[in-house]
């Protein structure tokens, strides 16, 4: 993956000294309060994951976009001098940035071809815990976006746990599969911009758990073929003004591998448990590789209509 020919995103908030740093993986926010999920959803969550052998992080992650993320209360703000807004200086906080902003320029084209006006997503980078818009986001819940103040929150040492947890790269060719992450959280944003994931809310109330999940896998895919669409335009806009492509040989297989290797089949199978499709709030591995690959090979939207899809 080449990123010297990319531009490189200021809308980074840089939260990682609040709390004191510390490690952990990634971070799904956990909402507590009116409209958000309740503690006790959360348990919930977390144990029948548990017993279904899937990543609560994941289960708790799906609920989250569905059920919006609201929240009446939130952790303690830090002082607001200590929070950076701009560009990181720092190696992994500079990928983070170039990553975005390369994304960024391609939807803000996309949306300009047919009309309309693409807002920018800020990231929040952060160690352990912080707050936002959908309540507490920790390193152990893993990245995700939250609608209610459109932002993406990433403990970075979440691109470690890629590699060596759920063992979805190797070596170099992390770089893309750690690019597939961010890609496909912006990937929500859009959702949330093309009024998609409240159109969903809506369809998620009064529906079983089974309906609710299988919306939820049709948001996740649609997220992941997303993240395909940025990697075409971005290869076609470089290739045009004649300089290498940012995918690499070896690119696209590693973010396939990323993505199965977090599909709900392969983390329950991790597991020792019975795959059970019903619980799914991702999509499988087959069908999160398909749908990338949809987006990176047509690079529209309409390739990414998970909604009115045959086959998932």
């Amino acid at each position: 993956m080449r990123l010297d020919e990319t531009e490189v995103s200021s809308d980074i908030e840089d939260r990682r000294g609040d709390y004191g740093g510390g490690g952990g993986g990634g971070g799904f926010g956990l909402p507590i309060g009116g409209g958000g999920l309740g503690i006790g959803t959360i348990i919930v969550l977390g144990l029948v994951g548990w017993a279904l052998g899937i990543d609560p992080r994941l289960l708790i992650g799906g609920a989250e976009i569905l059920s919006g993320g609201g929240s009446s209360y939130t952790q303690p703000a830090p002082q607001a001098g200590s929070r950076r807004t701009g560009t990181p200086s720092d190696e992994t906080g500079r990928f983070v940035a170039t990553v975005l902003g390369n994304i960024n320029a391609e939807w803000t084209d996309i949306f300009q071809k047919v009309g309309r006006t693409y807002e920018k997503p800020t990231l929040v980078l952060f160690s352990r815990q912080t707050s936002g818009g959908c309540g507490t986001a920790q390193s152990a819940m893993g990245p995700f976006y939250c609608p209610n103040d459109k932002k993406v929150y990433l403990d970075t040492s979440f691109f470690h746990e890629i590699e060596t947890r759920f063992h979805g790269c190797d070596g170099r060719a992390c770089k893309f599969s750690q690019a597939y992450v961010i890609a496909h959280e912006v990937g929500h944003h859009v959702q949330n911009l093309l009024n998609v994931l409240p159109q969903i809310q809506q369809q998620q109330r009064g529906v079983d758990r089974t309906e609710a999940n299988q919306l939820q896998v049709k948001v996740e895919l649609q997220a992941d073929c997303f993240a395909g669409i940025w990697a075409n335009h971005e290869n076609a806009r470089l290739l045009r003004q004649g300089k290498p492509s940012l995918v690499e040989p070896g690119d696209v297989e590693a973010a396939l591998q990323t993505a199965s290797a977090i599909g709900d089949d392969t983390l329950q199978r991790q597991a020792g448990r019975a795959v059970v499709p019903d619980s799914f709030t991702h999509g499988s591995s087959a069908q999160r590789q398909r749908w990338f690959e949809n987006g990176f090979r047509e690079g529209t939207a309409a390739a990414c209509n998970t909604f009115r899809a045959d086959r998932l």
